[in-house]
């Protein structure tokens, strides 16, 4: 276990050292298996820095594998719009959504995804899954 989880400053509640820090924790708690708690850390650094690209990815990497869904949909969303060349943003966007039900929502960014990168077989596969369900609903 990492001796550094739950170390907070004792005056704020937050978490000791920056906001770099925070996000190293974060990834660190996420490679490890431990997306809900790196979601909190991240949720904190993304608060500090809400423009960071690379804050805002791993938290939605966190919040999607601890499955927060709706939110891990809302970073990704927040990625796609401050940089809509991100095709990972739109790819993860597209999943988050696929699992909060929004299976027509998912489609579009799934196609953006595949769009700018035609030759990532998950985007792919993922696009398919999606059309799949579609037709198989409208054919009910």
């Amino acid at each position: 276990m990492c001796q550094d989880r739950n170390v907070q400053d004792g005056n704020s509640g937050a978490p000791r050292g920056g906001v770099y820090d925070w996000y190293q924790r974060g990834v660190k708690l996420l490679k490890e298996g431990s997306p809900a708690a790196a979601a909190a850390l991240l949720e904190r650094a993304a608060a500090e820095e809400p423009e960071s690209r690379s804050i805002l990815e791993a938290l939605a990497r966190a919040q999607f594998n601890s499955r927060q869904y709706a939110e891990a949909a809302a970073s990704f969303r927040q990625i796609v719009d401050f940089n809509p060349a991100e095709d990972y943003a739109y790819f993860g966007l597209g999943l988050a959504l696929w699992r909060t039900g929004d299976v027509e929502g998912a489609q579009e960014p799934l196609a953006i995804a595949v769009a700018m990168r035609p030759d990532e077989h998950h985007y792919v596969s993922a696009l398919k899954s999606v059309r799949a369900t579609l037709r198989a609903r409208r054919e009910m």
